[in-house]
């Protein structure tokens, strides 16, 4: 039979800004390699769908399968003290739930800085990552690309992604608003990943600063923004020296472990440094310095805006425009998890009907199915009786994931 098979349940598992912060979330944090390595042990224990999604804001896991506890225990890599923290502060979403909660995460809706434009380019590397690895089908297809109108019309449709968005544009609202004569001050930005790349481009776009010098663990990635902006590039090796130089350092590197730590900073001027990294890239002790404004993550994407506000209004309309679009997928959804089962029936009729003699019974049977469909559709806490039921009544062969 072929046909898309759907698991019995979507599931989403995670932790994010809103129960943990940046130093708890950072236990979670997951590197490209080790993504990697999830969705093959996802694979190799039989999951065929799943996506993962990390960011400075969350780390979570969305798929089908049979219960939470697998991809509780994927996302935790067998550590039981994360565990055990997932549990004190993440959360599990199952189903509706789990669908209300991926096309939140995706428009932005529940980012820590509301509107969040970035999100949903994030959440598109997340499938494309997974399909790489044929960890997709098509219900998750379906799925992100109705996420991803949805994001669209939001932005078309309401102005809640005006105003400071992004982590890397709110960076430079606090610099700017902040730091004075920063159009003079040395900047250093250390790491040049998304976050680094959009911090850079949001500096030059948004000051005159003619003192921005770019240092990146590989000098390739660094020469390439730079030469894009005409700013200055120094190897990693003169980190502790342009350290301090600089009047404003932005760390946003994808390090495991601090990489700015208290003995590397000893100067005596006023020093501002903002770590947009998950986990910390910057040592708490840094702070201990009298000279040295230390400026975290979370801490930034509690600054309000003056649009703030005005982008809260639509809030309203935005989850209009998600129900909306939520409720075709779950009636795509709906439609395609039941195939399997009245296609089997279709075919059961048509054979008993050709071994009896020829007879039309199109109409009949498509009527009949129809209603079973729309039983299923109505009553979606009996379907997986009734489909039992069904099965045993007209003794279908029917896939057994697909029940």
């Amino acid at each position: 039979m072929n046909v898309i098979v759907a698991p019995k349940k979507f599931i989403s598992v995670g932790i994010s800004y809103k129960t943990a912060d940046a130093q708890t979330r950072g236990f979670f944090a997951l590197d490209n390699h080790q993504i990697e390595e999830l969705l093959e042990e996802a694979k190799q224990k039989g999951v065929k769908d799943l996506l993962v999604i990390n960011t400075c804001n969350r780390t979570e896991l969305y798929g089908w399968g049979e219960t939470p506890v697998f991809f509780k225990k994927l996302l935790c890599r067998q550590i039981p003290k994360l565990e055990l923290l997932l549990d004190q502060l993440g959360y599990c979403y199952e189903d509706a739930e789990a669908f209300r909660h991926v096309f939140r995460v995706g428009t932005g809706l529940d980012s820590q800085i509301l509107g969040d434009f970035e999100v949903i380019s994030q959440l598109k590397k997340s499938f494309y990552t997974s399909k790489k690895r044929a960890m997709t089908n098509g219900y998750s297809e379906r799925l992100v690309n109705a996420i991803i109108q949805a994001s669209k019309r939001i932005k078309t449709e309401t102005e809640i992604s005006t105003g400071a968005t992004s982590v890397s544009f709110a960076s430079v609202q606090y610099i700017l608003n902040n730091i004075p004569d920063i159009d003079r001050k040395r900047i250093l930005l250390f790491g040049t990943g998304k976050i680094g790349r959009n911090t850079c481009e949001n500096l030059v776009k948004h000051t005159t600063n003619k003192f921005i010098t770019l240092i990146n663990r590989t000098s390739a990635k660094a020469e390439q923004i730079a030469g894009k902006f005409q700013l200055d590039v120094k190897p990693y090796g003169d980190l502790t020296l342009e350290l301090q130089k600089a009047d404003v350092v932005i760390v946003a590197t994808g390090a495991p472990t601090p990489t700015i730590s208290k003995s590397m900073i000893f100067n005596h001027k006023p020093q501002w440094i903002l770590d947009l990294s998950v986990p910390k890239n910057v040592e708490q002790q840094v702070a201990e310095h009298n000279q040295v404004t230390l400026v975290h993550l979370d801490e930034l994407s509690k600054i309000t805006d003056a649009t703030l506000q005005k982008r809260k209004q639509h809030i309203p309309y935005a989850l209009q425009i998600i129900e909306e679009i939520e409720t075709d997928f779950k009636d795509w959804l709906a439609h395609r998890k039941h195939a399997p089962l009245l296609k089997a029936i279709k075919e059961k009729w048509n054979t008993s009907a050709n071994n009896n003699g020829p007879t039309n019974n199109t109409t009949d049977i498509n009527k009949i199915t129809g209603q079973i469909a729309t039983f299923l559709k109505e009553n979606p806490e009996e379907a997986a009786t009734a489909t039992k039921l069904l099965t045993h009544i007209f003794e279908l062969e029917i896939r057994a994931d697909a029940l």
